[in-house]
């Protein structure tokens, strides 16, 4: 019995030249894409891609609805602190009110 031959470096071009030509000769056998399915094909796609942009700016809208509005919460939070806050008037007389007890006590 004969023992493994390694092919040599023509054997090997031939060989791959054979494959090419093989892959060729499918790729030529299959029948041309028929327009109507193409158009079809390309409708879909124009279609699926309108309602991707049309969930993308929703989502977008969404977002910035949603920022605004936390803008907003924290507007009105940043004006209760400061309607809260004690104006200098009210300070001044608030101290001044301490600073009359503590005489009292002390006479």
């Amino acid at each position: 019995m004969a023992g493994y031959k390694t092919p040599d470096f023509n054997e090997r071009t031939a060989a791959a030249k054979a494959a090419k030509l093989k892959a060729l000769e499918k790729l030529r056998s299959k029948p041309a894409p028929d327009p109507e399915v193409v158009a079809a094909r390309q409708a879909a796609q124009a279609a699926r891609e309108a309602a991707e942009a049309e969930r993308r700016a929703a989502r977008q809208a969404a977002i910035a609805e949603a920022k605004a509005a936390k803008e907003a919460q924290k507007e009105a939070e940043r004006q209760r602190k400061e309607a809260a806050k004690p104006t200098e008037a009210e300070l001044k007389a608030a101290r001044d009110a301490r600073y009359a007890a503590r005489k009292a006590r002390k006479k």
